[in-house]
């Protein structure tokens, strides 16, 4: 083999590099936008943390307020709506364990799904587990919780899956109160 051929060689070798190199860039220029567009728009970032002043909810009524695009629910309970709620055996129901970010690794316990020691204050995502129909509250459906019209998802009043179709108990957010009539969501 003569050095010409071993230059041309190399030569070869870089061309379908370059052209391997040029052709990646171009694919990447160009598949960019479209995962790019699945981001979350700005106005959607600014919402990602948002404050409720729940000064002027009344014991035994509840709130409803968007958040990252779907509805929360924060209900003030009654003496009466907690301790029907405390009194559910795990066993009875459907989904006996809590995604309940503010307390991980919990169970679905009454005391596990309230935003405050005494049970007042239930802050919950208002969408059904089923197929994400908005339920409908203030004593709806045969556990005095939450129904959902769409397919008969029957919640208590710890939002807590009681009967139907629906998999889940309504999903809990990251909530806290950062003063006594402010919820922090996010």
């Amino acid at each position: 083999m003569s050095h010409a051929e071993d230059h041309e060689g190399t030569r070869r070798d870089f061309l379908y590099y370059a052209t391997a190199g040029a052709g990646a860039v171009t694919a990447g220029a160009a598949i960019w936008p479209l995962v790019n567009q699945m981001n979350p728009s700005a106005d959607v970032q600014a919402l990602s943390s948002i404050r409720v002043d729940v000064s002027d909810v009344e014991t035994g009524t509840q709130i409803s307020v968007k958040f990252l695009g779907k509805p929360v629910f924060i209900r003030r309970r009654t003496e009466e709506e907690i301790a029907q709620a405390r009194e559910v055996a795990l066993g009875d129901l459907t989904d006996p364990k809590s995604e309940n970010p503010n307390k991980p690794g919990t169970d679905a316990s009454d005391q596990n799904r309230t935003l405050d020691e005494n049970g007042e204050w239930l802050v919950m995502m208002g969408v059904c587990t089923h197929l994400g129909c908005v339920p409908l509250g203030d004593g709806a459906g045969e556990f005095n919780g939450w129904f959902c019209p769409c397919h008969g998802s029957h919640y208590d009043t710890a939002g807590r899956i009681r009967k139907g179709p629906a998999p889940e108990n309504l999903h809990i957010p990251v909530a806290e109160f950062i003063d006594e009539t402010t919820i922090k969501l996010g």
